[in-house]
């Protein structure tokens, strides 16, 4: 059996400050993840994998760590507005040095 690609789902965690916000963000990279699972892929989704855990760690923990998972995927999705996430510009910039395939939601 081929090895299946890996994909990395990009997008805002934070987000505006809202109460809501964070856990809408969660559900938004979640049902992107379902989607890549249904094509067959295995999906790596960050919001899900450390959701809620904020103040447990420093962020610098999950935003190094999230990056040390990327460089083992092979496909990272962006998704909508991720330009004004700074976690996502930065996983997008090592997608980039990392040369993996970048699909844009």
């Amino acid at each position: 059996m081929p090895n299946k690609k890996v994909v990395y789902i990009s997008g805002h965690y934070r987000g505006d400050g809202k109460p809501n916000t964070i856990h809408d963000n969660i559900e938004k990279a979640r049902s992107v993840a379902l989607e890549f699972w249904a094509k067959g892929l295995a999906v790596i989704c960050p919001h899900t994998n450390t959701g809620y855990m904020d103040g447990a760690c420093n962020d610098s923990v999950w935003l190094e760590g999230d990056i040390e998972i990327l460089r083992r995927c092979d496909i990272i999705v962006m998704m909508p507005d991720w330009q004004s996430s700074e976690g996502a510009v930065a996983e997008w910039q090592e997608a980039v040095k990392c040369k993996l395939e970048i699909i844009y939601q």
